[in-house]
């Protein structure tokens, strides 16, 4: 022991200050500029004492989380019952696509096109005629939703809110092909969720 307290005193260590923070502290002029900053001695007065034996004995922090858990066993559960039951959705939800039609039963797309061209993942495709009256309407509308990044554009290019994304997340499939969704398809979906697609267009223009 001597001979480390020897070599250490050679090499320019402080063997007291390095005992006393518990690391190799040197004794050169540049590195005494320096200030200690770690935490002080522990107090030896009595109190502390029983405070350190206690914190250590009786393990303060398990027993609070212990506490902590058994508040939280009485108190009314933060998840929901689903399916049975289910959180709101914010009107600016993006679900499952709808084509809406008009209160009259006509559909509302004029195949204008804007957003087969909008779409970043080109998942639309639309052919079109026209009519006898000199209108324009689609005779296919095409949506590829294993391409689909619902992104939303095409709801927001669509001059006539014909095409939307409504608030239906329950449609899981087994097949790709279930997910090529028609024309027919879309106007089904706009007939079922027609109520709630047009509640959450108007409280989207509200919030705007």
């Amino acid at each position: 022991m001597a001979f480390a307290v020897k070599t250490l005193k050679k090499s320019g260590y402080d063997v007291y200050r390095m005992l006393q923070h518990g690391r190799f502290i040197s004794n050169s002029p540049a590195l005494l500029q320096y200030k200690i900053v770690s935490d002080k001695d522990p107090e030896m007065d009595m109190k502390s004492l029983v405070d350190r034996t206690a914190h250590h004995f009786f393990l303060n922090e398990l027993i609070r989380g212990l506490g902590l858990t058994l508040a939280h066993i009485f108190k009314e559960p933060a998840t929901i019952n689903y399916p049975f039951e289910k959180g709101p959705l914010s009107p600016r939800f993006r679900g499952e696509h709808a084509l809406r039609r008009y209160p009259s039963g006509e559909e509302r797309c004029i195949a204008c096109k804007l957003c087969e061209a909008i779409c970043p993942a080109q998942a639309i495709t639309i052919e079109a005629e026209e009519r006898e009256d000199g209108s324009r309407r689609t005779t296919r509308y095409d949506i590829d939703m294993t391409k689909c990044i619902y992104c939303g554009f095409c709801q927001e290019a669509c001059p006539v809110d014909a095409i939307v994304e409504g608030p239906n997340f329950e449609y899981s499939t087994e097949t790709h092909e279930e997910l090529l969704y028609n024309k027919e398809k879309l106007l089904l979906n706009g007939d079922k969720w027609e109520p709630e697609i047009a509640a959450n267009i108007e409280a989207d223009y509200l919030y705007r």
